[in-house]
């Protein structure tokens, strides 16, 4: 995913949302204007276009980060970039609230579906096909951008929208790690299909931007993998009784799964009341490796935390690993 701290431009704060624009962005619609320039009397048009994807895209982000605050979730920062968009979210580590943050993005879509499509058949009827051609191709292209976006994000493949969904839906009956797994591996199928699409295509800039497409998200599936072979893991490790994180109220396992920044060691914070046993730095909160949720470790007891004496030792953090 494109970094918000690196050659990203903050646009604007909106209910509480930073909205940042990558750097590339402004060389890809460049070249996309160019590439449709004749569809118009005036390239002022094929700017207005590119904006209207450029609005449709951020409204969609926005239905995600909205809806995750809605479950209880964070949603702070949505990036812009010439794949689309991304929307930083952190819903509860539960099913249901990751399939509405997932859903309702696509869902922004769907609203949009019967609009566009009557405002093409109002400017088919009022004849603007001849009395006002880059309108009507305008209104056109509005009609074709929103049902293009919203078919492309419900492909089951991870990680768009329609392959998160499909491994929130799938969590209900298989739990975390298989869930994620299985929507990997639908995901891989579905790139083959995808490849031969792209493979089909004529035009060479829409091959060339298929390829580029299809890297990203080959990258982002098998990432997605691994990441399910890490859940499966823990799955399989017995939990500590007495804790649970703050935020997901998953109990850790028994395991040492924690990295100390200050010694590069691993360890498990909760046996030694979050006190590296290598280098003897202390940490007063742990991260969940379930949600990543950074929380103080006294809010894990589920019972009275016991007294700890402070130990002089270099202040660090740890990090799930």
């Amino acid at each position: 995913m494109p970094s918000l701290r690196q050659s990203s431009l903050h646009l604007f704060r909106f209910a509480g949302i930073d909205v940042f624009l990558h750097w590339s962005w402004f060389l890809v619609a460049i070249f996309e204007i160019e590439a449709w320039r004749g569809r118009y009397s005036s390239i002022s048009w094929n700017i207005l276009e590119y904006l209207t994807l450029f609005v449709i895209v951020l409204l969609h982000e926005f239905g995600h980060a909205l809806a995750c605050r809605s479950v209880g979730g964070k949603a702070e920062r949505i990036m812009l970039w010439p794949l689309g968009g991304v929307a930083y979210v952190n819903p509860p580590q539960r099913p249901g609230a990751q399939l509405w943050s997932l859903a309702a993005g696509p869902l922004v879509n769907v609203a949009f579906v019967p609009l566009t499509f009557i405002a093409a058949g109002l400017a088919a009827n009022a004849g603007w096909a001849q009395s006002h051609p880059d309108v009507y191709q305008y209104v056109l292209a509005v009609r074709w951008i929103n049902g293009i976006l919203l078919a492309f994000n419900l492909l089951p493949v991870y990680p768009l929208d329609g392959g998160q969904i499909l491994r929130s839906l799938l969590w209900f009956l298989l739990g975390r790690g298989r869930s994620l797994a299985v929507a990997t591996v639908v995901g891989f199928i579905g790139l083959i299909g995808y490849g031969v699409l792209v493979l089909l295509e004529r035009n060479t800039w829409d091959i060339t931007w298929g390829i580029v497409m299809g890297g990203y998200l080959l990258m982002n599936c098998w990432g997605g993998l691994k990441a399910a072979r890490v859940l499966l893991r823990q799955e399989k490790l017995p939990r500590r009784p007495g804790f649970a994180c703050p935020a997901c109220r998953e109990a850790p396992p028994l395991a040492p799964l924690w990295r100390c920044s200050n010694c590069h060691q691993n360890f498990d914070t909760f046996a030694t009341g979050g006190v590296c046993p290598h280098c003897g730095a202390r940490f007063d909160a742990t991260t969940c490796i379930y949600c990543f949720e950074r929380r103080p470790l006294r809010e894990w007891y589920l019972g009275a935390a016991p007294a700890t004496p402070p130990v002089p030792t270099p202040a660090a953090s740890e990090h799930a690993s």
